[in-house]
């Protein structure tokens, strides 16, 4: 018997500019559990949209998408916060790190509003976390001590000290150098594996299109068939 898909997107569109400007038109697509996918395409294909609504991050104008068994049409925006929070994680083109906060206390910033963790159980999981990304020691530094890469990895180390199903990758090799986004994507590659957990990249990098198990094209919003 197949898994449940972790994402469900079915005939999904979204504009914008009072709908002069067709971001996604007419999507379907499945992820499945453990998962390796790149939506992949040139600047205005779609990607990032359809990113940003498999993520909770916007919301279509028609179509349908499930995560993780919720169906986010059927959710509060409350609920649809809780579900970004706790089942989905992110990791951005511009790393998003705090920058007055630690490497240790970026990655614990998505257990704080989780219940039942304290101060202390929250440090050893972003601790532990930083360790398996190739970090260990670091813990302390500000972003600004640390290279674009490892800033990178922490904040992959914050999209899954939660243990999310699936992590969303928007464009996370871009402000990195040749070497050093290879060894990200090898990295998540692994994570992918040790904890189980669907990524989907939006990229045109061909670091990331090379290494994933699944290409989806976009062209105009839609799925290249």
């Amino acid at each position: 018997m197949n898994a449940e898909p972790v994402v469900r997107v079915h005939e999904l569109s979204k504009s914008y500019n009072q709908g002069r400007v067709q971001a996604v038109r007419g999507v379907s697509l499945d992820v499945s559990p453990g998962a390796f996918l790149a939506l992949a395409g040139p600047s205005g294909s779609g990607k990032t949209t359809l990113l940003n609504l498999i993520g909770a991050l916007d919301v279509p104008d028609e179509g349908e998408v499930t995560v993780a068994g919720g169906r986010l049409a059927e959710l509060s925006e409350k609920q649809r916060t809780r579900l970004r929070r706790q089942r989905i994680g992110f990791v951005f083109q511009q790393f998003n790190l705090v920058p007055v906060l630690t490497a240790a206390e970026n990655v614990s910033l998505p257990l704080e509003i989780l219940p039942g963790t304290t101060r202390e159980s929250r440090r050893r999981a972003a601790v532990e976390m930083l360790q398996r990304v190739g970090l260990e020691g670091l813990g302390d530094r500000l972003p600004s001590q640390l290279s674009g890469g490892q800033q990178q990895r922490v904040a992959v180390a914050r999209a899954l000290v939660k243990n999310p199903p699936l992590v969303l990758a928007d464009e996370p090799t871009a402000n990195l150098d040749g070497a050093t986004g290879i060894a990200l994507i090898d990295l998540m590659n692994r994570m992918r594996t040790d904890q189980d957990v669907s990524f989907v990249f939006a990229s045109h990098d061909p670091r990331v299109l090379d290494r994933v198990d699944t290409v989806v094209e976009m062209v105009d919003g839609c799925i290249r068939q």
